[in-house]
């Protein structure tokens, strides 16, 4: 069976990121594909993978991660507005991360505007 779980932005707003990435790293350990609001950091990406890698082993193989926003349909005054609200409250909201077991997801294919979840068969 396949287990999407979502996880709003408001949810993970006041975490520090290393909560944020141990809280990410535990529900895709069980075998869940986390549909994120928002997007990390690049800092926080990193610290992400970082710690997948030092995670894995015979039954851990990983992670798959993909993010998509939406600022390619913004206009100015929205565009400006976001930026604002992230240059004073340090959030970055815009968007959605996908972020799988790579023992569950097969492939992710990003475009601009949206994003494609392959998955491998389940036995």
């Amino acid at each position: 069976m396949l287990r999407l779980q979502f996880i709003p932005y408001s949810e993970i707003a006041n975490l520090s990121s290393e909560n944020k990435i141990s809280k990410v790293l535990r529900i895709v350990k069980n075998n869940r594909i986390i549909l994120l609001e928002g997007k990390f950091s690049p800092e926080e990406e990193a610290l992400l993978i970082e710690r997948t890698m030092n995670s894995i082993s015979r039954r851990f193989k990983g992670i798959e991660i993909c993010s998509v926003g939406d600022q390619a349909k913004e206009d100015l005054i929205n565009k400006l507005k976001r930026n604002l609200a992230k240059a004073i409250l340090g959030i970055n909201v815009s968007g959605m991360t996908i972020i799988g077991p790579a023992s569950i997801v097969k492939e992710i294919k990003r475009d601009p505007d949206k994003i494609e979840l392959l998955t491998k068969n389940i036995r």
